[in-house]
């Protein structure tokens, strides 16, 4: 492990938040994106999903991961509780990795 690397799990949604994607990532900024400029035609390209939500991170990728299949496991209204208690507004947090 590189000294200080962090891991990422994330969640992000589209304009009309009717779409929540969750993923884990090494550097999400550069995610963020492949996000918004899609070089296939997957579930970002589909669903736009661009939106940054909710992220936490950890030192560890094997907790990460975990993580990302625990949230992606629970049902709609526990993801929802989830960004609703850090970010009830649902703002876009990408301002807050510069």
């Amino acid at each position: 492990m590189i000294e200080n690397e962090l891991f990422y799990t994330y969640i992000l949604t589209n304009k009309t938040h009717t779409v929540l994607y969750i993923g884990v990532t090494s550097n999400l900024k550069r995610r963020l994106k492949e996000h918004a400029y899609p070089s296939s035609k997957g579930f970002a390209s589909k669903y736009k999903t661009t939106k940054l939500v909710y992220f936490e991170s950890t030192n560890y990728v094997v907790n990460a991961i975990k993580r990302e299949k625990q949230l992606k496991k629970w049902n709609r209204q526990w993801k929802e509780n989830l960004i609703n208690d850090k970010n009830p507004e649902w703002n876009d947090l990408r301002w807050m990795l510069d």
